[in-house]
């Protein structure tokens, strides 16, 4: 199944509820600049560099900043988020679904729960069971590359059973929750993750300290 359509238009939602000026947990970012993240990366080619290219961060961040001002009345960001919500450009190679969930799924769910988790008041959603095993999927892709500057083994494992060795060390931590809050806490969300820990106490207080995600 194709959830990345479904979940834009969850993200979508969610950030237009919050309106242009809510916190985010994107250090930095409030909504309306989040939102002008999320529509460059798929529409600007120096923004989509600027993100994988440390040389092109500078072209990046201008950007953002731009847009994000540009759309800073309630009526200029919903038209934003409008554009967000019709998908990328037609020759875009988001069209593809296989490159539009490798690309999306993740970056679409993190940053609604960005938006979600941001204020005092907050419950985990009860996700679909297929929706909850593509998040999983997605996140053994990357697990090696989000844990990699912990110090430790890193074990994940869901409440249901499965678990996924991300990382080989002498000394291991298993981080235990569901995909969702797995996903939250390897892209560094640490503090609005629910997940628990497994392990030497030492092992999960240096986890605790660690720098996660990219």
């Amino acid at each position: 199944m194709h959830f990345v359509e479904p979940s834009r238009e969850f993200l979508a939602e969610t950030l237009l509820a919050a309106g242009p000026d809510s916190e985010t947990l994107c250090a930095g970012w409030n909504t309306k600049e989040l939102a002008a993240h999320l529509y460059l990366r798929e529409h600007n080619a120096g923004v989509g560099l600027g993100l994988l290219l440390k040389p092109f961060n500078k072209v990046s961040d201008k950007a953002t900043a731009r847009l994000a001002q540009e759309s800073a009345t309630p009526e200029a960001y919903a038209r934003l988020l409008g554009k967000f919500r019709a998908g990328p450009p037609a020759l875009s190679p988001l069209k593809i679904p296989a490159v539009d969930e490798s690309a999306n799924l993740t970056e679409f769910f993190v940053h609604a729960e960005d938006v979600r988790r941001a204020t005092d008041r907050w419950a985990p959603r009860a996700l679909d069971e297929d929706y909850s095993d593509a998040l999983w999927d997605e996140l053994v892709k990357r697990a090696a590359i989000l844990y990699r500057s912990v110090d430790l083994g890193i074990v994940l494992v869901r409440p249901s059973g499965p678990r996924h060795v991300a990382k080989r060390a002498p000394v291991s931590v298993a981080i235990v929750g569901e995909p969702g809050e797995l996903l939250m806490h390897a892209h560094g969300r640490t503090s609005h993750a629910l997940v628990t820990f497994e392990g030497q106490p030492d092992a999960v207080a240096l986890l605790k300290t660690a720098e996660v995600g990219l």
